[in-house]
C-alpha cells in the first residue's frame, strides 16, 4: 500500500551525513603485480601494502563519496607464508585455506598482517601510520572485529598472556568460563582433516592431523567455527577456525550461563579498547547473529563507554532486531541483494521488492546497510547463474549496476557500501587458487584485480589505465554517491510509489517501471527514483504522487520544478520543465528511463 514507511518518523536532522563505507581490502587494492598464478606464492603474485594507501589514494577514495573506509583484512591471520626475519613460521596447513589464508581465521587478535608491511618488523607502525593519513582526510577507520571464532592455530605473539583458551577446563564441551567448546568424549580422539579436492599447491604436504588437537594429553580436539561438533569437520565447513564460548550453549540452549560474566566477554572487550586506543574508529562484526545478545549488550556498552562515537556494523542473518537492541549501530540488509537477485533469476517480481523495501518504518530504516558487493558476494559483472540461490549468481554485466545502485544507494538515510572494483566493473572471473572460479575476489589467495589495477595505475590512482566504460562506470558512481547526500535522500522518510503506479492503478502506467520517493519531513522538495525492469528496451510513462506524500513532503501549491538529477548514462542536473503540483496526482509527470538503467528526479521549488 502507499503507506511503505510513509507515516511516522522522526524529523530531518539537516546536519546528518549519510554514511558511505568504502570497503577497502589491503591485500588487493594497491597489488599492481599482474602474474596471477594460481595457488601462487607471496613472492610470485605479490601483496598490496598500508604504504600503497597513500594520501592520493585516499582522497580520491574520498572525492568517490566515502565517509569510511573498512580495512579489511588487516588482523593477522593464519597463513602458509613464514616470515622469519619476525620470528613468524608458517601455520599448519591442514588448518589453513589459501596461500595467503582467510581474513577470518584470525591468528593473533593484537597483531597486523606482516604481508601487508614494507618492513615486517615495522608493521604495527605502518599501519598506525595509515590510520593516521585516513583521519588526516577527515575520513574514518573501520577494520573487522570476527567475535564467533579464531583460527585453529590462534596464539598470540602481542599479548600471550590473553591467549583464548590458556585456562579452560578441556575435559568438558561446555563451561561458560571456558574460551572454546571441546570434543573430549570419547577420549583420545584426533581432529580428522580432509583437504579439498580440488586444492593442490605445490610444495605443500596435508596429513589431516593436527598437532594441538591430536588427542594426546591436553590436546583436545574443539568444535569448529559454524557450529559443527564432529572431531571429523567436512571441507564445506569453517574447518580452519574454533568456535568461541560466550556463556551460550549453541548444543543445549538451557545449559546458558552468563553469571559470572564469561570470561570471552573480557577477552573481547581488551580487543575493542586495544584498537579503538590506535584509533580505529568503527567495526564490521563478522556473523554477529552467532554471538548472544546477552555478550553484545555489555561488550558494546563498554566500547561505546570508552568512545561513544564508535561505530559498529554487524554482518547478521538472523536476529537483526535482538542486535540492533543491543546496541549495533546498523546491521546488513542482505534480503536486499537477495531479492534483486532473484528477480533476475526470475524467483521475485518488483512486488517483492517493493514489499522489502517498504517493510520498515521511519525510525528503524536508517539502521540497515545496503550493498550490490562485498567479499561474500558475487561481483556484479560476474555472470548470471540459473537457479534458485540468489548467492550463486552476480547480475550478469557492471552496468547493472545503473539500475540498482540507485534503488539501494538511495533507498535510506542508513548507510552504504561500496567494495573496492566495483566501481570499476570488476568481475572476479577465474581460479584464483583456493577461492576457486566463483565470481568473487579471493579472500584467501594472493591475487591482483585485473581492471582496479588500471586505476591504481602504478599508484597514480588517475585511472589511466581503464578503458573509457570503466572510467564513465566510477564517474556514476561517483555521482550517485554525491546524491546519496542530498538533503531529501538524509531526510526520513521512504514512500514506495508501485501501488499508485502499475496498470491495475493507473491504465496507463508501465509495469516495468519501479518508482519510489524520498524526501525529509516538510522539507518541500521530493526525490522520485525510477528504475526500469523491463527487458530489451526503453520504458517511459506517467508516475503519479498522492496528495499524502505531498502534503508530508511540504510541497507548495503552484507550479514546481522538475530536474533530473542523474540516469543511467551520467547525465545530471537538467531542468526538465516546470510541473502543477495539482496535477502530480492526477496525472503525474512522464518519464523515459533506459533499458536497464535509472532515472532520479527532483520535484520542488
Amino acid at each position: 500500500m502507499g503507506g511503505n514507511g510513509g507515516a511516522g518518523g522522526q524529523a530531518f536532522d539537516g546536519e546528518a551525513q549519510k554514511k558511505v563505507i568504502y570497503q577497502l581490502v589491503v591485500r588487493v587494492f594497491g597489488n599492481t603485480n599482474e602474474t596471477r598464478a594460481v595457488d601462487g606464492t607471496l613472492a610470485e603474485n605479490g601483496s598490496g601494502k598500508f604504504a600503497d594507501i597513500d594520501d592520493k589514494a585516499i582522497a580520491e577514495i574520498k572525492s568517490l563519496g566515502a565517509t569510511h573506509i573498512w580495512l579489511t583484512g588487516v588482523l593477522r591471520q593464519a597463513t602458509l607464508t613464514e616470515h622469519d626475519s619476525v620470528g613468524l613460521a608458517a601455520d599448519d596447513p591442514d588448518v589453513v585455506k589459501g596461500r595467503a589464508g582467510s581474513f577470518y581465521a584470525i591468528r593473533d587478535y593484537y597483531d597486523v598482517c606482516p604481508d601487508y608491511a614494507v618492513d615486517p618488523a615495522a608493521r604495527m607502525a605502518e599501519f598506525e601510520a595509515l590510520v593516521a593519513r585516513i583521519h588526516a582526510a577527515d575520513l574514518k577507520v573501520m577494520i573487522d572485529l570476527v567475535p564467533n571464532h579464531v583460527a585453529r592455530g590462534y596464539a598470540s605473539v602481542v599479548k600471550p598472556e590473553l591467549d583464548f583458551g590458556k585456562n579452560d577446563d578441556k575435559s568438558v564441551f561446555f563451561s561458560s568460563a571456558n574460551n572454546f567448546f571441546y570434543l573430549p568424549d570419547p577420549a583420545g580422539q584426533a581432529l580428522g582433516l580432509q583437504k579439498p579436492a580440488d586444492w593442490n599447491p605445490s610444495g605443500v604436504a596435508f596429513d589431516g592431523l593436527f598437532g594441538p588437537e591430536d588427542g594426546g594429553s591436553g590436546r583436545v580436539p574443539r568444535a569448529t567455527g559454524n557450529n559443527v561438533t564432529s572431531p571429523n569437520p567436512s571441507v564445506n565447513d569453517w574447518y580452519e577456525t574454533v568456535k568461541l564460548n560466550y556463556g551460550f550453549n549453541f548444543a543445549d540452549p538451557g545449559a546458558s550461563s552468563f553469571d559470572p560474566i564469561p570470561d570471552t566477554w573480557n577477552k573481547v572487550d581488551d580487543i575493542l579498547s586495544y584498537w579503538q586506543d590506535k584509533g580505529v574508529d568503527g567495526f564490521r562484526v563478522d556473523f554477529a547473529h552467532y554471538v548472544p545478545t546477552e555478550a553484545w549488550g555489555s561488550i558494546l556498552a563498554n566500547a561505546k563507554q570508552r568512545k561513544p562515537d564508535t561505530y559498529f556494523v554487524a554482518e547478521a542473518y538472523e536476529n537483526l532486531q535482538g542486535l540492533l537492541g543491543a546496541g549495533f549501530d546498523a546491521v546488513y540488509l542482505d534480503a536486499a541483494v537477495d531479492t534483486l537477485k532473484r528477480l533476475y533469476l526470475g524467483k521475485a517480481s518488483l512486488d517483492d521488492v517493493d514489499g522489502l523495501l517498504g517493510s520498515f518504518d521511519s525510525p528503524v530504516r536508517k539502521l540497515y546497510l545496503t550493498y550490490l558487493e562485498n567479499h561474500d558476494e558475487r561481483r556484479i559483472a560476474s555472470p548470471i547463474v540459473p537457479g534458485d540461490n540468489p548467492d550463486a549468481t552476480g547480475f550478469g554485466a557492471a552496468n547493472a549496476g545503473r539500475q540498482l545502485g540507485p534503488l539501494l544507494f538511495l533507498y535510506s538515510n542508513g548507510p552504504v557500501l561500496m567494495y573496492n572494483g566495483q566501481e570499476v566493473g570488476e568481475v572476479g572471473a577465474g581460479r584464483e587458487g583456493f577461492g576457486g572460479d566463483d565470481g568473487r575476489t579471493t579472500i584467501f589467495d594472493y591475487w591482483s584485480m585485473p581492471a582496479f589495477v588500471g586505476w591504481v595505475n602504478n599508484h597514480q590512482y588517475d585511472g589511466a589505465g581503464l578503458s573509457a566504460e570503466q572510467v564513465a562506470l566510477r564517474s556514476y558512481y561517483k555521482d550517485l554517491l554525491a546524491l546519496s547526500q542530498a538533503p531529501e535522500i538524509r531526510g526520513n522518510r521512504y514512500w514506495g510509489l508501485r501501488y499508485l503506479n502499475n496498470p491495475g492503478a493507473n491504465p496507463d502506467a508501465n509495469g516495468s517501471l519501479f518508482p519510489f520517493a524520498r524526501f525529509a519531513e516538510g522539507g518541500g522538495s521530493v526525490v522520485v527514483v525510477v528504475s526500469n525492469f523491463g527487458v530489451g528496451g526503453d520504458a517511459g510513462g506517467p508516475i503519479r504522487l498522492p496528495e499524502e506524500l505531498l502534503v508530508s513532503a511540504g510541497l507548495k501549491d503552484g507550479p514546481l520544478a522538475l530536474t533530473l538529477l542523474l540516469d543511467g548514462s551520467g547525465n545530471k542536473d537538467e531542468a526538465i520543465g516546470n510541473v502543477e503540483r495539482s496535477q502530480l496526482a492526477t496525472e503525474g509527470f512522464p518519464v523515459s528511463v533506459a533499458n536497464q538503467s535509472a532515472n532520479v528526479y527532483r520535484i520542488g521549488p
